[in-house]
């Protein structure tokens, strides 16, 4: 069987660097908030060119505590509407509303999932206070258009980079391109953690020192309280981790790239549609990998059959969760297609060329 992540492998390729890093930690006797972490904040700081980045616990918090930072400071009041892609993990939609927020739903394309950007204008009410833009599966969602619709309306342009670390919009990266950005280091990210991990970037001096107060109980002087924070705080362990994989990322992502490219040049199926490539290539670090068909069922126990493990992103789209039955009635006939349709085949830095030829070959005989 081709798993769909090896995540084993993938940690495998730096085992000796890991464990001696893991040991050295925890011989250190300082566990929370210590050199290792900031050691990562300055590395992932200077790897997105941002003037600060700030780890946290994960990454739905990442995003949560940039919210609750923005109402803090007044920028964000109760009941503000936030421009949101329709096509996204739930986490995207709960840490809106988690901060009483509003999420207004925007359509994505069908040919990069992303959100259709020539459609947003037409959501932007009086009550709009931000774009949270999401890189979704890799791919950059970013253009000029957005810039200027956000200077156009004093709007807030929030990333969820989660699933892109390393993709680039001309000579930015993603997570540089707005005014603050999540990241999640999830195991199965890009960059992985071996447990929850995330951080925030931003160049707002300001916005970073309220979100890092805010992560530490509403603190940053012991036993004084700012806020009515929350603990969200990067653990030692997951830092030196990451301190470690970061150094590699760019290469595990070129390797992605390259067998993306082969998908996307030897794939030749009629009952299969395929993710459009962008132009510059580096615009996607392609975290995921993901088809559409008609049969999706059928297809994906095809794939079992011959040994190619798949999975789905996602299955329900989050107006249609039981949790938000205040958006279950939502017409959104775009994403309730691709939660339909998608299907996502194995993609990561381990995959060897026997094995993308065997996924290829198995996809064009379907």
């Amino acid at each position: 069987m081709i798993p769909f992540l090896d995540l084993q492998k993938i940690n495998l390729l730096h085992q000796a660097q890991i464990e001696q890093k893991l040991l050295e930690t925890f011989r250190s006797g300082w566990y929370v908030l210590g050199n290792e972490v900031k050691l990562f904040e300055t590395n992932l700081s200077n790897y997105i060119k941002s003037k600060n980045a700030i780890g946290v616990a994960n990454g739905l918090d990442a995003l949560t505590l940039i919210f609750k930072a923005y109402i803090q400071l007044g920028v964000f009041q109760p009941n503000d509407e936030i421009i949101v892609p329709a096509h996204t993990y739930i986490a995207t939609i709960l840490s809106i509303t988690d901060s009483n927020l509003k999420p207004i739903f925007v359509e994505p394309t069908l040919e990069n999932y992303n959100i259709d950007i020539s459609k947003i204008e037409e959501k932007i009410t009086t009550k709009t206070k931000a774009i949270l833009l999401v890189h979704l599966y890799g791919q950059a969602s970013f253009s000029e258009h957005i810039l200027a619709l956000a200077k156009k309306y004093n709007l807030k342009i929030i990333e969820d980079n989660a699933q892109s670390i390393g993709a680039m919009y001309r000579n930015l990266k993603t997570g540089n391109l707005g005014d603050a950005a999540a990241f999640s280091f999830y195991p199965g990210k890009n960059l992985g953690a071996l447990g929850d991990a995330g951080a925030v970037t931003t160049n707002d001096d300001v916005l970073a020192k309220t979100i890092r107060t805010l992560a530490n109980y509403g603190s940053n002087k012991k036993y004084h309280n700012s806020y009515k924070g929350i603990n969200s705080r990067l653990d030692e362990m997951q830092a030196c981790v990451l301190n470690i994989k970061l150094k590699y990322l760019d290469t595990e992502n070129e390797t992605r790239q390259k067998i993306a490219m082969r998908y996307c040049r030897e794939i030749k199926n009629v009952k299969i549609e395929l993710p459009s490539y962008p132009q510059d290539s580096r615009a996607h670090v392609w975290h995921l990998f993901v088809i559409k068909t008609k049969n999706r069922d059928d297809l994906q126990n095809y794939l079992e059959k011959n040994r190619i493990q798949t999975l789905i992103h996602y299955p329900i789209a989050p107006h249609k969760q039981i949790c938000y039955p205040e958006f279950n009635n939502f017409l959104l006939p775009i994403t309730e297609q691709l939660q339909q349709q998608v299907l996502s085949i194995p993609l990561s830095q381990i995959l060897t060329d026997t094995e993308v030829s065997h996924i290829i070959n198995k996809l064009n005989h379907y």
